[in-house]
């Protein structure tokens, strides 16, 4: 007999007592006292159907839904996010002839935590499984439309593409989060649409603008973050990318008839940084970008064919 064994510390003379002492100990901690018995003898446990959605929600999603970072009167008209992994994926399914309606989201109402998300076009009161940023493109590859597709596979544009996301992303978080004249724009994109307490936007803006810090000073071998250095690898991502675009001799990277998703990636970047609509007050990227005359034709045609 184990130890973790009741052991009884009384002798019972009665027959009830004697066949209760021969029980497993568990049973009689979980057994419902027997008042409560009767009551759900009489009321045995029903398990109903799920409720009925609301009268005004929709029963036919015909449409795509992209969720994203914009404000809300940008949102039905479907034009670009202020974020630029939400509109790195806009561009790539208007690339693919993919329709789909974007809504006002955070990273708390995605799956993943993070944005974009898209819901899939279906019927009936059960939602479609989100589909996920890191899993949109095998998505779109399942896509009869997707077949216009043409990405390129050349294992270059894997490195060039760290330029993007190390380089010029870096370079981005520093002057939208951490140069001190964007701070307006910083608290109209991100922090007053959270709230319109005051001390909640402050706090708010204080997390965005730690988080940023300490992601740039991560990659830092001093762990201090440093402007000059961050500004200097991302200008000399540009010349690199205005090179690739040249050495392409076409209107895409990739020497398509299209843009692919690299295309998309690069126009996420660089059509924020020109864009008039952000009002920067501090805008080193775009200057940088504008000794790039191709990087800028790259975006304006982006914008002609697609937007």
């Amino acid at each position: 007999m184990t130890s973790d064994d009741p052991q009884p510390t009384a002798q019972h003379s009665s027959k009830n007592a004697a066949v209760v002492n021969q029980q497993p100990w568990h049973r009689g901690l979980l057994a419902i006292p027997p008042p409560l018995k009767r009551v759900f003898d009489k009321f045995p446990l029903v398990t109903y159907d799920a409720n009925e959605l609301p009268l005004n929600a929709p029963r036919q999603r015909n449409q795509h839904v992209l969720h994203v970072f914009t404000i809300d009167k940008d949102a039905p008209d479907g034009k670009l996010s202020f974020n630029p992994a939400c509109a790195k994926w806009q561009a790539y399914l208007k690339f693919n002839d993919i329709p789909f309606r974007t809504v006002r989201s955070s990273n708390h109402a995605s799956p993943s935590g993070m944005l974009p998300f898209l819901i899939p076009a279906g019927t009936g009161a059960k939602s479609t499984d989100p589909i996920p940023s890191n899993k949109l493109k095998k998505w779109l590859a399942l896509q009869k439309k997707s077949t216009k597709s043409h990405d390129t596979n050349d294992v270059r544009y894997e490195v060039y593409m760290s330029l993007i996301d190390s380089c010029i992303r870096k370079a981005w978080l520093f002057q939208l989060y951490l140069s001190p004249p964007n701070r307006t724009l910083l608290k109209q994109l991100y922090v007053e649409p959270c709230s319109s307490n005051f001390f909640i936007q402050q706090t708010t803006l204080y997390q965005l603008r730690q988080a940023a810090e300490a992601e740039l000073a991560k990659s830092s071998q001093s762990n201090e973050v440093a402007e000059k250095d961050i500004m200097r690898d991302a200008e000399e991502a540009f010349e690199a990318l205005s090179t690739l675009l040249d050495e392409a001799k076409g209107p895409w990277f990739a020497g398509g008839e299209q843009p692919d998703l690299f295309d998309a990636s690069v126009f996420a970047y660089t059509h924020l940084i020109l864009s008039d609509a952000l009002a920067w007050k501090d805008n080193q990227l775009g200057e940088m970008l504008r000794n790039h005359p191709n990087l800028v034709q790259h975006q304006e045609r982006i914008v002609a064919a697609y937007f």
